[in-house]
């Protein structure tokens, strides 16, 4: 099997060279591109397993980037990482709603870095997974054919909602939702709801997990997250 090859688009060549040379250290590929106009036809030409991506580029943004990235069905199954010096919510959302996995903001330590891309590239093996597929995932047993859910062997009664919520965010642990995501793969796109409304639905799930609760992480102004095992 060969290297995973990872794509770093960041403007300032010193934080490029420091992450290329991280990422080489623990044995991946690595490509660097210092601006957003040649992304598209990069990946087009050689798809990586990841894109890192910082948001503040010349030309073309990082959003528009990974806009394009996850429009195209030929390259939307790749991951994206941000990478970020604008820390706001709002840029945040902004880029997790647009399809990116995760994101890091500057400044940040090298080894934090290496266990998001890791878990990232983890969760992209994963999700091979049948979507009907009983997930067992530390106490905590998903069965969507019969929507049936078992904390340490116990049934447990969960409403519509609560089910689907649970069964989205175990899919892929450690993806961070927000609350629109969470919306939409309840109800589907355009269902108006408030985001009172999505923390009210976790607080009942939660009280339902009983000693597995802990594994809903709140991501604050966010969203929320299923705890990696």
């Amino acid at each position: 099997m060969g290297k995973e090859h990872i794509l770093i688009v960041e403007d300032e060549e010193d934080i490029l060279e420091l992450i290329r040379y991280n990422l080489v250290k623990e044995g991946f590929s690595v490509t660097g591109l210092t601006s957003g106009e040649t992304v598209l036809d990069t990946v087009k030409a050689k798809p990586p397993d990841l894109i890192l991506l910082d948001l503040m580029l010349p030309g073309i943004d990082g959003f528009e980037v990974c806009r394009g990235v996850k429009r195209n069905p030929d390259t939307r199954h790749i991951p994206i990482v941000i990478v970020t010096a604008k820390g706001e919510e709002i840029d945040i959302v902004t880029g997790l709603e647009l399809g990116a996995d995760d994101y890091i903001t500057k400044p940040f330590s090298p080894r934090v870095l290496l266990a998001r891309l890791k878990t990232v590239l983890r969760r992209k093996q994963r999700e091979s997974v049948e979507p009907d597929a009983v997930l067992q995932i530390a106490g905590i047993q998903i069965d969507p054919g019969r929507h049936e859910v078992r904390v340490k062997g116990k049934p447990i009664s969960l409403t519509f909602s609560e089910f689907r919520i649970l069964h989205t965010l175990a899919l892929r642990p450690g993806w961070v939702f927000t609350r629109d995501q969470i919306v939409d793969a309840v109800r589907g796109e355009g269902y108006a709801v408030t985001d009172r409304a999505v923390d009210v639905q976790i607080v009942g799930l939660r009280k339902k997990l009983k000693s597995e609760s802990e594994c809903i992480e709140t991501v604050r102004g966010i969203g929320y997250r299923f705890k990696e095992p």
